[in-house]
């Protein structure tokens, strides 16, 4: 009898469907024609912009990376992490928006437009302020795309409708009105301070542009006389010896410095000495900063090149002396300040050395040299050094960074810090892992105002104007200005030609993304995405960019009942990527991997040309070229995004630093491999590939029948629930490395190795009936098209393009990507703690003939008779349950249960907690053979045991070696000796046989 038409169409139509899907998968997994064009499909189709009719709303704001750069592995990393989370909450049903953007990073970007211009014979100075920041522009047009292509090859699905730039119109408004509303507010001002300040680029640092280098220098050792010649040390001498690695600083001194504490010179303190060189005269001052044991125990104290001599200074009244121009060269005339509330210094004349050249104008490392010379020629060098010290060099350039005081712009933070002490300490911001909120309360409490200008022509400039007194006029143009002041046309006004710190406008990240200073845009993005939900950052910046986020948008974001709104609920804090020696990745070493290169392969050559070139000390290359070769001597193969993003993934327990090992991600693209081949392994069972069948459709059900699941399927369910139930529990407590474990281990060790097999012996067994193989083929696609979507976030690329063929199986395809999928729920009913615990003893009971089998060197060929023995009721009880299974899937010939008293063959077993598993050897082993292999393996154990008792008999080892150690030996040798007995005594049952 025929099928009836609508039937035979539905399996016509089903055929054609898994044949598509099977030619779909039909070559081995390569991730990238699996990669190609999709996620421009994904882009182009608009999935990643976000909704606004949910109950629930999600939101990042992606960190923004400089434009100029290139992705390294800290974006990857932090990339793979948001990706995942955004995913997951636009799958869940959450209004989802991950917002994205890139930084101006002004120092950056200005260094490399001027090298373009110096290669081309231009210079900055040479050119006026405005074409050089339109040559900027052309360049930021030219390679901006560059770090936003790469992280779209990331698969990081950011709402590129909403890109934005810290220059851009919009960010640039929000600025202004910013810095107008604190200078308002008299919270901003301008004044005379200490800062880091590059001498090549001449402009101050933030910290974070100041890297601290390991280099060889040297300590001098000076003699400082006193002014009355009748004053000596304890030890009779008429001088102090102080030590300095900037013996060119001598000539702004302004005080020497003890301990209170330090016996030796508590007599001195409160006289003064007569500074050589110069001959000014400064005090000897006590503060609790001085350490005794650090040379002599006394330092000179320079108030204006050194920030803790500065804040030394503070506490005792001392004058600040400026030595040094914006080159860093010394002044014609020294510039002196009773106090930072002194505008203008008074003038003392940069003095001569002892041959009369003068240290005007003699640039700063050329003046050390000149003040060591007269310090020898003159007898007052006590000794000279070598010395390790943190050498502080700009992290653009390289250059010497030099403290120097200067007038910049201030945020004064005292009251923008209170609020956002409270929002950590109330929990309204929750630092992960919770050790970071120690940290950046820390900071907090400890906070100085924040130098906000830079002496750049790229950046946002800084909205003041001067007349031609020098008095300040603070709007957001100069048309606001004049109306603003009452200031005549006829009032000439210069524009101050600093920019604002690039961290300035990072500060207003968060809100200013989201249109806050546009009155034209749409109100919904603010309200439905602010305050964002999750921060993603490394640690190192907590002080930078994550607190000066939380003071900006706490003072300007308000609710509508006036409380201040925070930048984020959550601070996600993650480690540092490091190589797979644990080493900090960076050029200067030679280990820096690409993410790109890890996506797409490499080439030794091209890899070792990238490590090498544009170096800054380009005599490390031959050490990294050797280097290189030898870790990479076939360069890097093509791993794909998806095993890339899995390896961060696994990786992100919160807050450590990661060794980042190639091996991890050649295991996790045997993962997607082992993925690809399951898929192909179950559809190719949802077909008749017999001749008669000539490849046409099987039965597949469509919904669950549980009233014909037998256990392996009760289990696969039950598991698939529990999975679904812990990932969504590691996604909220941002565990992606549990989320990544969750998924590979209900994948690879619960679906493909047991599931799969279990349905294959099934699917090939005669005796099952029809009605279950079609609900067996039901419960694979199911159960893979659910671990599809639930993978999807960490593996988008893999798990689009095999849902893409599974789901229309099971009529499941209602929506065109997996990407707006519904992230699968969890269903208690079908949990069973009963099942599972079944199916783990079913688990256990096969490893353990499994691992008798291999002992035994038996082929998977040979069914095996088996004794159980000592089984409890509850064992025996569910015995009955699993015999089918374990028969089957151990190839078990019989299976029998030993009673008290019922003599036991001789046996090859294993334990189960009380129950032994034990298989008969007669008939399935050569004694001989056996006998000869126990025989060897007993003499090796022998000889152990000889070896640990000779070293318990050695008085010295006893005595010497930790008490540890000697206990670990003693057990050792019992365990030993344990097995020589039971090894002894299966060989004498061997002979017997």
């Amino acid at each position: 009898m025929s099928n009836p038409p609508d039937i035979q169409s539905t399996k016509t139509d089903l055929t054609t469907s898994i044949q598509a899907a099977l030619s779909q998968l039909e070559h081995a997994y390569n991730p990238s024609e699996v990669e190609a064009g999709m996620y421009q499909g994904w882009e182009n189709s608009g999935y990643f912009q976000p909704t606004f009719d949910k109950e629930e709303s999600f939101s990042i704001a992606l960190p923004p990376p400089n434009v100029t750069g290139s992705l390294h592995m800290g974006h990857g990393f932090n990339n793979a992490i948001m990706d995942a989370l955004t995913r997951y909450h636009r799958m869940d049903g959450d209004n989802t928006l991950w917002q994205p953007g890139t930084d101006h990073a002004g120092i950056a970007t200005q260094m490399v437009v001027e090298r373009r211009l110096e290669a081309q014979g231009i210079k900055r100075r040479d050119m006026s302020r405005e074409d050089f920041i339109d040559k900027v522009w052309e360049w930021k047009e030219e390679s901006g795309d560059n770090i936003t292509s790469q992280i779209r090859r990331l698969g990081s699905s950011v709402d590129w409708s909403r890109e934005r730039f810290t220059m851009d119109d919009g960010l640039s408004n929000a600025v202004k009105e910013v810095f107008v509303r604190l200078f308002d507010d008299g919270l901003i001002y301008r004044g005379k301070r200490l800062v880091n300040w590059d001498p090549k680029f001449q402009t101050a640092l933030s910290d974070l542009e100041v890297e601290n280098h390991d280099e060889k220098g040297s300590l001098w050792h000076f003699r400082y006389h006193f002014t009355d010649s009748d004053i000596m040390t304890q030890d009779g001498k008429n001088y102090l010896v102080v030590a300095t690695t900037r013996p060119e600083t001598l000539l702004g001194d302004t005080a020497v410095a003890v301990n209170p504490s330090d016996e030796r010179y508590a007599h001195l303190v409160g006289k003064t000495i007569t500074l050589p060189i110069t001959g000014r005269i400064v005090p000897i001052v006590a503060d609790d900063y001085v350490e005794s044991d650090f040379g002599t125990g006394c330092v000179k104290i320079t108030p204006a090149h050194d920030f803790n001599d500065y804040e030394l200074g503070r506490r005792h009244d001392l004058p600040l002396i400026n030595i040094l121009d914006e080159h860093a060269h010394i002044l014609p005339a020294m510039e002196v300040y009773p106090d930072l509330q002194t505008r203008e210094p008074t003038l003392e004349t940069t003095p001569s050395d002892h041959l009369g050249a003068t240290y005007a104008g003699v640039e700063r490392f050329a003046a050390r040299k000149q003040v060591v010379i007269q310090a020898q020629e003159q007898d007052w060098l006590e000794a000279i050094e070598d010395y390790a010290l943190k050498a502080p060099r700009a992290e653009r350039g390289g250059a010497i960074v030099e403290p120097w005081l200067t007038d910049q712009w201030y945020v004064a933070v005292e009251q923008l810090a209170k609020p956002a002490i409270t929002a950590v300490e109330d929990g309204s911001i929750e630092f992960v892992p919770a050790q970071y909120k120690n940290m950046y309360m820390a900071w907090m409490n400890g906070l100085q105002d924040w130098c906000i200008s830079r002496q750049l022509w790229w950046g946002h400039r800084i909205p003041a104007w001067y007349d031609e007194e020098g008095s300040i006029y603070v709007a957001r143009d100069e048309a606001e200005v004049r109306s603003k002041y009452n200031l005549a046309d006829s009032i000439k006004l210069r524009q101050d030609d600093d920019v604002l710190d690039t961290w300035f406008s990072s500060g207003l990240w968060t809100f200013s993304t989201l249109d806050w200073a546009d009155v034209n845009a749409d109100p919904r993005v603010l309200d439905t995405f602010h305050p964002t939900s999750v921060l993603v950052t490394g640690f190192d910046i907590i002080f930078f960019w994550v607190a000066r986020m939380i003071m900006m948008t706490m003072h300007f974001v308000k609710n509508e009942d006036g409380t201040p709104q925070v930048p984020f609920k959550t601070v996600y804090v993650h480690g540092l990527v490091r190589d797979s020696f644990g080493q900090k990745m960076s050029k200067s070493k030679g280990n820096v991997l690409d993410p790109i290169d890890i996506i797409d392969g490499i080439d030794l050559e091209t890899l070792v040309t990238k490590r090498t070139s544009n170096m800054m000390n380009p005599k490390d290359a031959a050490k990294i070229e050797k280097q290189t070769r030898k870790e990479f001597p076939e360069g890097i193969p093509a791993f794909g995004t998806d095993a890339l993003r899995f390896t961060f993934t696994s990786l992100a327990s919160t807050g450590r630093d990661i060794n980042f090992d190639l091996k991890r991600v050649e295991g996790y693209r045997n993962f997607c491999n082992k993925i690809w081949n399951a898929s192909r392994f179950v559809l190719m069972n949802c077909v008749d590939s017999s001749e008669e069948g000539q490849g046409n459709a099987l039965s597949i059900d469509q919904v669950a029948k549980p009233e014909v699941w037998e256990l392996p399927e009760k289990w696969i369910i039950s598991r698939l629930n529990s999975t679904v139930a812990d990932i969504h529990q590691h996604f909220a407590q941002y565990r992606l490395d549990m989320v990544s474990h969750d998924i590979y281990e209900f994948i690879w060790n619960e679906y493909c190795d047991w599931y799969v097999e279990l349905a294959k012996a099934s699917l090939n067994d005669d005796s099952v009936t029809e009605a279950r193989k079609a609900q067996i083929r039901y419960v694979l696609l199911h159960v893979l098209e659910t671990a599809l979507r639930f993978t999807h976030p960490i593996m988008p690329y893999l798990t689009e393009q095999i849902w893409q063929t599974i789901a229309p199986l099971l009529n499941r395809k209602d929506t065109d990507s997996i990407v707006i999928a519904a992230y699968p729920k969890v269903d208690n009913s079908q949990v069973s703690e009963q099942t599972e615990a079944d199916m783990a003893w079913l688990q256990q009971l096969i490893a353990s003939v499994r691992n008798i089998r291999g002992e035994m060197k038996l082929g998977n060929a040979v069914r095996l008779p088996v004794l159980l023995q000592n089984i409890s009721l509850a064992e025996d009880e569910r015995l009955s349950r699993i015999a089918n299974q374990f028969k089957a899937l151990a190839k078990v010939e019989s299976l029998d249960i030993l009673e008290d008293g019922d003599e036991v063959p001789l046996s090859s077993s294993s334990m189960i907690g009380q129950l032994r598993v034990l298989v008969p050897m007669k008939g399935l082993i050569d004694p001989t053979a056996e006998l000869a292999r126990l025989g060897k393996a007993h003499e090796k154990l022998q000889k152990q045991a000889e070896g640990i008792s000779r070293k318990l008999g050695n008085e010295g080892f006893v005595s010497k070696a930790p008490v540890e150690v000697v206990e670990a030996e003693k057990a050792k040798l019992t365990e030993l000796k344990g097995q020589l007995v039971a090894m002894t005594a299966q060989m004498e049952e061997l002979k017997a046989l």
